[in-house]
């Protein structure tokens, strides 16, 4: 069984924690390989950047990267002008390939599924791929960065597109959204590991208070 299908199957967060520590020096090499060409870090952040609606990122945006994993859409995020940009990760060995990159002011070890040691409105943007997903972290989430998020800034999520309504994220945001607490710009199917031919759905949510 591969690496992704290990993760996917995992059942508890020690067990999840455990498999990408032993998977983080072969995560990128293993990801952009031809049969898997895992575009959905790019593609992220390049929708943090369509929503902010100017030419490059701020260098003064808040960002913090939520499930960073080895740092891809961190280090998409600073080829886009992110100067800012926080990790926070649930595996300390993936933590440490990011590092490496260079790209983050902080990062953090914390499991994503409970309270975040973050200050409400701390940031402009969260950019959340590969994470909301089977095997790793569910819908409550979605309200811790909602939480975090400033008035007015985004969140920009990956949901694998067949777990999107019945693990409860689509639900998740209609209830934020008739509470007033955010508007739902898109939630459009993407290619996300286009060598796999396998898309998830690009959330994109304005925090509204």
């Amino acid at each position: 069984m591969s690496h992704l299908h290990r993760v996917y199957a995992s059942t508890n967060v020690e067990e999840t924690k455990s498999l990408y520590d032993s998977w983080a020096a072969s995560y990128d090499s293993e990801m952009a390989k031809e049969d898997q060409e895992y575009v959905g870090p790019a593609l992220a952040a390049a929708h943090v950047l369509k929503h902010l609606g100017t030419k490059s990122i701020n260098p003064s945006t808040e960002i913090l990267d939520a499930g960073c994993g080895t740092g891809l859409a961190g280090i998409a995020l600073a080829q886009l002008g992110g100067k800012k940009i926080d990790g926070v990760d649930l595996s300390p060995g993936m933590l440490d390939i990011a590092r490496k990159a260079g790209v983050y002011r902080n990062l953090d070890t914390a499991d994503l599924s409970t309270r975040l040691a973050y200050d409400d409105n701390a940031y402009d943007v969260v950019c959340c791929v590969g994470t909301l997903t089977q095997g790793h972290v569910g819908p409550v989430a979605i309200d811790e960065f909602v939480r975090i998020v400033k008035p007015g800034g985004l969140v920009v999520a990956t949901v694998l597109g067949y777990i999107y309504e019945s693990g409860g994220y689509e639900a998740k945001i209609e209830s934020l959204a008739k509470e007033g607490r955010v508007k739902l710009i898109s939630a459009d199917m993407e290619d996300y590991r286009r060598g796999a031919g396998v898309q998830a759905r690009m959330v994109v949510i304005r925090v509204m208070s």
